[in-house]
């Protein structure tokens, strides 16, 4: 009966529950530094509070504010098995602040849910640190985010990751792709790899082609190549927007470039890619090959070499082009605007 009394007067912690409220401190303490490299204007109040405060720049005379979120998917399954953790923040970053930018808006703020079973204090903090990398790239800035520990809800040594980003833009001047018309010039920005999206598919390939892995594609490690993180086209983009009139813009994720961009093209209008017409990584010809994958369905799953695609009228297409190539974009001409033939899918590839 004594033991059975003691057993009952002994007091429990949230530590022994699994939650380590010490570890999270020390988390908090890593992510201060990294988040105030990020800092701009607008920037009230930030990491630490219940809530993050931004003002909208006095510069925007009618401000739209626009929204994305965003995860980095199945891709974080190779990152625990080869313990790349340093830059999938980048492209939890790049997703959803490539999104904002497709209408035309500044990346302002970014918020970040990371959530395991186990907090890993130095894990987390390379996840963070890549975050952080992320926002400088974008321009916005890293003002809050949560840590969840919740024992029994992830195996040890896992994670998950989602993103939240606001934008803004001036009234007059989002981009909307209604005055898309045929005849338009298409150009696209190449990716820097596989980016964030078909990495379902990317794993079976891998699984299916067992020891016969490459060492190295597209002049690097065969891992590095696979990892590449989701490059991010805020600033180049911005900066052209500025001076040239963009009717129209995609972010290729996940549909690759047949089912992203339809969702800006107008009604009756079809955009006509010229395949060959922009450099394809090597990685996704890997991939094609030993996953035995048709060309449409490479061109539906995964971007293929074009992470960003922007429809101008002609007489501006070849400065866009250089503005582009002159702020380090590697920018071809894969294509044009048509009428759509009746029947015919939105996007076609020749």
């Amino acid at each position: 009966m004594s033991s059975q009394n003691e057993s009952s007067r002994t007091g429990l912690s949230y530590r022994d529950a699994g939650v380590d409220i010490d570890a999270g401190d020390a988390l908090v303490d890593a992510i201060k530094p990294l988040a105030a490299r990020t800092m701009r204007d607008g920037v009230l109040a930030g990491i630490g509070g219940f809530g993050a405060l931004f003002e909208v720049p006095r510069r925007y005379r009618e401000p739209v504010l626009v929204s994305g979120t965003d995860g980095v998917g199945t891709k974080l399954r190779l990152a625990f098995a080869w313990q790349r953790h340093d830059s999938v923040g980048i492209d939890l970053v790049a997703m959803s602040v490539n999104d904002v930018l497709v209408q035309g808006a500044e990346p302002l703020f970014f918020l970040d849910y990371f959530a395991c079973g186990k907090l890993e204090v130095g894990v987390a903090a390379r996840v963070v640190g890549g975050i952080a990398r992320g926002c400088e790239i974008a321009g916005c800035a890293l003002i809050g985010g949560e840590t969840a520990e919740m024992p029994g809800m992830y195996p040890d040594g896992e994670y998950d990751l989602a993103g939240f980003c606001v934008g803004a833009a001036e009234k007059s001047r989002l981009i909307s792709g209604r005055g898309t018309r045929a005849g338009d010039v298409v150009l696209g920005l190449a990716s820097s790899g596989v980016h964030s999206n078909g990495y379902s598919l990317v794993r079976k390939i891998i699984e299916r082609a067992g020891s016969r892995l490459p060492e190295r594609l597209d002049g690097m490690d065969f891992r590095d190549a696979v990892m590449m993180p989701t490059r991010i086209y805020c600033r180049p983009v911005l900066a052209l927007l500025a001076d040239i009139e963009v009717r129209a813009m995609a972010h290729i994720t996940g549909g690759g470039l047949l089912e992203n961009i339809p969702r800006v093209l107008p009604e009756g209008l079809q955009c006509v890619l010229e395949q060959g017409s922009w450099r394809r990584p090597e990685v996704f010809d890997w991939l094609q090959r030993e996953g035995g994958i048709d060309e449409h369905e490479m061109l539906r799953t995964f971007n293929c070499g074009i992470g960003y695609v922007l429809v101008l009228a002609p007489e501006v297409a070849d400065a866009a082009q250089q503005a582009l190539q002159a702020a380090g974009e590697t920018c071809s001409r894969i294509g044009h605007i048509a009428a759509r033939p009746e029947g015919q899918a939105a996007v076609v590839a020749r």
